[in-house]
């Protein structure tokens, strides 16, 4: 039971063949009872039909020959055997005798005609079968009244007994069990062979998806899952097909993105290993030596910069950072982000400029990751702008939304790069840094809902923050 072939087949085999049992076993003997009622029915209304003319032939005392006469006729009619039983009241009970017989038998045989005897005693009719030499007998017993001479109230004397052979119906049924077992045979055996086919051929397609993955599990993305199905494992195969895909693009990012990163961190590390071995000269002036540690000092900064950055990126695609949106005025954020920056534009020679409107903007979002990303715009626009480039901060909001720009008079950044501007360690010009910044802020933006868009042309470049109301 380990084949998914059989768990396919076997289930839908067992289902058919249960179907097959229950009509067998259920419908086929209450299709007998059903028939069997219905049979009595039809024989208790012939009985209330055309009994009539026999009650007025024993009301007006007719002789034999009629009376014999009027029950064949009700046969004829009915197409049933009619037997007029006459009752003999005694002392130990009701004695039948028949009195005439559509058959034209006085000799009753096996019948005991049990339903006549609780006729005589209800006064009403009476339904049953019996057991003949013939076989099983339907009958509907109808008692018959009528006032003797003399007599002010009607008595029960007669009962007129319509009788039918059930064979027809045993037979009926036993045929339709036949046809049942020989068709159902045949309904199986081809569920059989059908249900195998699918089976074999969904569990084929299964195989192959499992030796596709497994080839994809082991790092061979060159591996493909068939498609073009149109039901759920075509579905499934365009879904793992997809993942092949993403696998395959995180691969060659991650494999970069070692590749980068370990060129990043093993420039400064060299740094500051050549400059620990000039330091590490006896004959060096002070002038020098100070030089020398403010160039390593620079190069550890950069290497904790780096440290940080990747940290923080790394996290952000674990899906690890954790976000705390809240209701909150990006204005003030922006305020708050530009006053930490005055050393830094001071030394750089620029003047940053906020355009904030009066009445606050409000976002939903987490306004420490948008203190970040303000941090990373503004410092990006200083490190790649010449000394003495304005910057300016704008927050402002429109169709539901919040926008926070940060916009520099730089020199811009080229249509090539514009492409490439917020992938891991790409940077558009010469200058040193991580070139991670940018991607992370990309990244905390979506990670809020919102988006980060850069628009640059030469004397003015703009990254622009949209956050929801």
């Amino acid at each position: 039971m380990r084949s998914l072939t059989l768990r396919l087949a076997l289930p839908f085999c067992a289902i058919l063949l249960a179907a097959i049992a229950a009509v067998y076993l259920a419908v086929a003997p209450s299709l007998e009872s059903g028939l069997r009622d219905q049979r009595l029915d039809t024989l208790a209304s012939a009985a209330q039909r055309y009994s009539p003319p026999i009650r007025r032939a024993l009301d007006t005392a007719a002789d034999v020959d009629v009376l014999d006469n009027r029950v064949r006729q009700a046969a004829d009619f009915s197409g049933a055997r009619v037997t007029l039983l006459g009752v003999t009241r005694t002392d130990s009970g009701s004695r039948l005798d028949v009195r005439s017989d559509s058959t034209a038998q006085v000799d009753i045989g096996a019948l005991r005609f049990a339903v006549a005897q609780r006729a005589a005693r209800s006064g009403r009719t009476e339904l049953g079968t019996e057991l003949g030499d013939t076989g099983r007998v339907a009958e509907a017993a109808l008692p018959l009244r009528i006032r003797p001479p003399g007599s002010a109230r009607a008595g029960i004397y007669y009962v007129a007994v319509f009788s039918q052979p059930l064979q027809d119906i045993r037979a009926g049924v036993s045929l339709i069990r036949d046809r049942i077992l020989v068709a159902g045979g045949l309904a199986l055996a081809c569920a059989i062979i059908a249900g195998w086919l699918v089976a074999s051929s969904v569990s084929r397609r299964v195989r192959r998806m499992e030796r596709a993955a497994a080839r994809v599990a082991g790092g061979d993305f060159g591996a493909t899952f068939e498609t073009g199905a149109k039901d759920e494992l075509g579905r499934l195969a365009e879904t793992l097909d997809r993942m092949q895909r993403q696998l395959a693009e995180l691969e060659v990012a991650r494999s970069r993105f070692i590749a980068t990163a370990s060129h990043e961190l093993r420039t400064p590390l060299f740094s500051i290993g050549g400059f620990l071995e000039l330091l590490a000269d006896e004959d060096l002036d002070e002038e020098t030596r100070a030089m020398f540690i403010h160039q390593l000092r620079e190069q550890v900064d950069r290497l904790g910069r780096l440290a940080t950055d990747l940290l923080d990126l790394s996290r952000l695609e674990a899906g690890s950072v954790e976000l705390r949106p809240e209701r909150a005025d990006v204005s003030e954020v922006a305020r708050d982000v530009a006053a930490e920056f005055a050393p830094a534009l001071a030394a750089h020679g620029s003047r940053l400029e906020l355009r904030l409107s009066g009445a606050g903007v409000e976002a939903v979002c987490d306004p420490e990751r948008v203190a970040q990303i303000m941090r990373i715009l503004i410092d990006n626009a200083l490190s790649h702008t010449p000394e003495g480039t304005d910057v300016l901060v704008a927050a402002d909001g429109y169709d539901g939304r919040v926008r926070l720009s940060v916009t520099d008079s730089g020199t811009g950044i080229s249509a090539a790069a514009m492409s490439r501007i917020f992938e891991p360690f790409f940077t558009s010009d010469d200058v040193q840094g991580s070139g991670l910044g940018l991607a992370i802020a990309h990244e905390l933006a979506e990670r809020m809902s919102g988006r980060l868009t850069a628009d640059s042309r030469p004397g003015r470049t703009t990254f622009a923050l949209e956050l929801p109301r």
